[in-house]
């Protein structure tokens, strides 16, 4: 059985060996059922990823009264006709990827006064045309649009590196591309390859199995 207590003090104690200040730790759990999600809420973990709007709000929308420090990020594909839900339930998006999207929450956050405080910029730093992303060389420009004229609360870049790529190299693009903008916010790195990421200065670190246990393919 799955120890999400021990899991995530491991997680912390390893985290803050690797940089100064450690990365913040965004528990994944994604599929994973409210109960995990509570022993992780009393082992004092207040940052949890989703992928899924209509999942997340259902698992921490009973959670937030009883936690109000809680804070929800967003790390999946985000489709236009779920802005307006996710603005309204996540404190933070960090899959905007595109100009249509960009646009379509810029014209939410204009209408309604939601929970979001911050956007992050993901950047498809592989090429890969299965994934999610603005490719690199598009990236300079969508943010300066997404900061300048969308006004939208830009804090930084998130990617997700290939699978069968070296990941540092990924990891140091992203990173440079955010020091050319002044983003403070860095979140990159997951379970096999959070190690590399803190070292290459993520500010957060997404991480699912490491605290859950494997996830449920069939999600």
């Amino acid at each position: 059985m799955t120890d999400i207590a021990d899991n995530l003090a491991a997680l912390r104690s390893e985290l803050a060996m690797l940089s100064m200040p450690p990365a913040t730790l965004v528990a994944v759990s994604k599929t994973k059922p409210v109960e995990d999600v509570k022993a992780a809420l009393a082992a004092g973990q207040r940052i949890f990823g989703e992928n899924r709007v209509q999942e997340a709000i259902a698992k921490f929308a009973p959670l937030r009264a009883r936690v109000p420090d809680l804070e929800l990020h967003l790390i999946g594909p985000l489709q236009t006709n779920k802005v307006k839900e996710a603005v309204q339930n996540f404190d933070v998006i960090e899959t905007v990827d595109r100009p249509k999207l960009a646009q379509a929450l810029a014209d939410a956050l204009a209408k309604q006064p939601g929970r979001l405080r911050q956007v992050l910029i993901e950047v498809n730093t592989g090429e890969e045309p299965q994934k999610a992303g603005i490719l690199p060389a598009d990236a300079d420009d969508f943010i300066r649009d997404c900061v300048e004229r969308l006004k939208l609360p830009v804090g930084g870049l998130m990617c997700i590196p290939p699978a069968d790529d070296e990941p540092s190299l990924h990891f140091a693009l992203l990173r440079d591309m955010a020091r050319r903008h002044g983003l403070p916010v860095l979140s990159m790195g997951m379970s096999g390859d959070y190690r590399i990421a803190a070292k290459l200065g993520a500010t957060h670190v997404r991480i699912g199995t490491a605290i859950f246990g494997a996830r449920d393919m069939g999600h």
